[in-house]
C-alpha cells in the first residue's frame, strides 16, 4: 500500500433542506467535497416521517448508484465523507451515524475532533450507555439524548457546551436541520441557497457543483435551525475568539472554495508562493509545482520571481489507494506510480520546486532524486508555502506523531542535507501571517504550538499517546 507522505484530509459535510432532489443534491455535494474524506461517505434523507440512509466505504462514486439514491426520498439529507481522525476505519464509523432516541430519530455528520471524547465516553458507558461506534461523533448523540435541558435545540446546545474541539455539524431530526460551528469556527462551513431551499457544506465548491447561491459563512458558536417555518440563527456557543484552521488556506480546502469569510482559496495560496518568492529567491530556469497542491503556490512564485513556470510533474491521478508493487526494484516506485518527470522541461536546467508542505521528508527526498536521475535536472531548489510543521493536530486533521514530523527534530540544513536539495526554504509564519485575513483569528499550533483549545486532564505527551500523534 502506497502510504503517502501528506496530511491527510479531515471529513466533509452536506446538508439540504426544502428540495424535492435533496438525496440526489446532497451526492453531488459529496462529489465535490471528495478532497476532505476518502474512506467512506453516507447520505440519510427524510421526508418528514421516516429517515432513509445508505453509506459504503470508498469513494462517492463507488458507493452511489442511481439505485441506492432512490431509496433515499424525502426534501431534507445529510451527507458525510470520512477520512478517520477519530475511531478506526470500519463501516460502523462511517457518517451519518443516525440513533433512536426519546426525542425520535437523529441523524449526525460531523467534521472536526473532540478533545475531550474519550473522557465523555468513559463517563457514558459507565452509566450504561452502548455505543455503535468508535468515532467521537456518537458521543454528541449520546450528550443530546442524555441533557435534561428544556426542548431539543436547548438539548443539542446543552450537549455542545460539554464538549471540547473542533465541530462543523449537521443534524437531522423529523422535519429539520440543524447546522452548528464549534465557538472557535475552527473547520469552515458556509450557508448557501437554491431555488429556496437551504443548503449547509463544509466549502463552497459543493455550493457551485450543484448551482447554490453562497449566502455567507455559518459563524463561529452558532447554530442554524431550518424548518418549515424558514431558517432561525441562535448564537448557541459563546465565542471568545477565532482560531480557523490555516492549513485549510495551505493544503486541505478546494482552490475554488471561498472560505473564512469569503476567501478564495486560490488566491491565498498564490499570495503564498509570492511572498515565498520574496523570503527565499535564488537563481535557477524553471518553476515547477508538486501537483496537485503545490500549484497556486508555484505560480505565485513565478509570477513574482520572474522565472517561468511550467508542469516538470505530472501527476497520474487514477492510482487509487492501494495497489500491487513489482517484486523487481523499480528506484522510487511509490512516488513514480504517482508523479513523472518530463524531460525535455528540466534537463539541464536549474530547478525550483515548489510544494506545499513536508510531512516526514520521504517523498521530497524520493521527489529531488528523481529529478536529478540520469543528468536531467542539474541543480534542485526546494521551497515550501508554509512554515516548518512542528507539530501535530488534535482538532480534526490526521498527522503523523510529532517524532514522525521531520522539522520537529531537524534544523532546515539538516532537512536539505536528508532531502538532497541544493537548498531548502520554507514560508516563514509571519510571511504566512501577512497573508492571511486577520491574522490573529488563526490556528497555527501545527507551526507554533500555540494550541487554542485546551486539553482537559492530559498533558500534551499523554494527548498525543492517547490520540496515537
Amino acid at each position: 500500500m502506497l502510504k503517502l507522505d501528506k496530511f491527510h484530509e479531515e471529513c466533509g459535510v452536506i446538508g439540504i433542506f426544502g428540495h424535492a432532489e435533496a438525496s440526489n443534491l446532497v451526492y453531488l455535494g459529496l462529489y465535490a467535497l471528495q478532497h476532505r474524506g476518502q474512506e467512506g461517505a453516507g447520505i440519510s434523507s427524510s421526508d418528514g416521517k421516516q429517515f432513509f440512509t445508505e453509506k459504503g466505504k470508498g469513494l462517492v462514486a463507488d458507493i452511489f448508484s442511481e439505485k441506492n439514491l432512490k431509496r433515499l426520498p424525502g426534501h431534507i439529507a445529510i451527507g458525510h465523507n470520512r477520512y478517520s481522525t477519530s475511531g478506526s476505519s470500519t463501516l460502523r464509523n462511517v457518517q451519518p451515524i443516525v440513533a433512536n432516541s426519546s426525542m425520535g430519530l437523529l441523524g449526525i455528520a460531523h467534521n472536526g475532533n473532540l478533545v475531550n471524547a474519550d473522557e465523555l465516553r468513559a463517563e457514558i458507558e459507565e452509566e450504561g450507555a452502548i455505543f455503535q461506534s468508535t468515532s467521537d461523533s456518537e458521543v454528541i448523540i449520546h450528550l443530546i439524548a442524555r441533557s435534561r435541558a428544556d426542548g431539543f435545540h436547548a438539548k443539542v446546545i446543552d450537549a455542545l457546551q460539554t464538549v471540547s474541539g473542533a465541530f462543523s455539524l449537521v443534524l437531522l431530526r423529523n422535519n429539520e436541520l440543524l447546522a452548528v460551528r464549534d465557538p472557535l469556527g475552527v473547520r469552515p462551513m458556509s450557508l448557501g441557497q437554491i431555488d429556496g431551499a437551504y443548503v449547509v457544506a463544509s466549502e463552497t465548491c459543493a455550493f457551485d457543483l450543484i448551482g447554490a447561491k453562497y449566502i455567507r459563512d455559518i459563524e463561529p458558536g452558532e447554530m442554524l435551525i431550518i424548518n418549515s417555518e424558514g431558517l432561525r440563527s441562535l448564537r448557541a456557543i459563546h465565542s471568545p475568539r477565532r482560531a480557523f484552521c490555516v492549513f485549510e488556506f495551505i493544503y486541505f480546502a478546494r482552490p475554488d472554495s471561498y472560505i473564512f469569510g469569503g476567501y478564495n482559496v486560490n488566491e491565498i495560496r498564490k499570495e503564498f508562493g509570492r511572498q515565498l518568492a520574496r523570503e527565499a529567491p535564488v537563481e535557477a530556469d524553471i518553476v515547477i509545482p508538486v501537483p496537485d497542491s503545490g500549484v497556486p503556490a508555484a505560480i505565485g512564485y513565478s509570477e513574482e520571481s520572474g522565472i517561468p513556470f511550467d508542469f516538470g510533474l505530472i501527476r497520474n491521478h487514477y492510482i487509487g489507494r492501494t495497489f500491487i508493487e513489482p517484486r523487481q526494484n523499480i528506484r522510487h516506485f511509490g512516488v513514480k506510480i504517482k508523479l513523472n518527470p518530463v524531460r525535455e522541461l528540466l534537463e539541464g536546467k536549474r530547478v525550483v520546486v515548489v510544494d506545499d508542505s513536508i510531512v516526514r521528508g520521504t517523498t521530497s527526498q524520493k521527489i529531488v532524486k528523481m529529478l536529478r536521475e540520469g543528468g536531467l535536472a542539474r541543480e534542485v531548489h526546494m521551497r515550501i508555502s508554509s512554515p516548518p510543521t512542528i507539530g501535530p493536530c488534535f482538532y480534526g486533521i490526521d498527522t503523523p506523531t510529532r517524532q514522525e514530523l521531520i522539522a520537529s527534530t531537524h534544523s532546515v540544513e539538516e532537512i536539505k542535507k536528508h532531502i538532497t536539495a541544493d537548498s531548502l526554504s520554507y514560508l516563514t509564519l509571519e510571511g504566512v501571517r501577512n497573508i492571511v485575513p486577520n491574522p490573529e483569528d488563526f490556528c497555527a499550533a501545527c507551526f507554533d504550538n500555540c494550541y487554542p483549545i485546551s486539553f482537559p486532564g492530559e498533558s500534551m505527551q499523554q494527548l498525543e499517546l492517547m490520540f496515537g500523534r
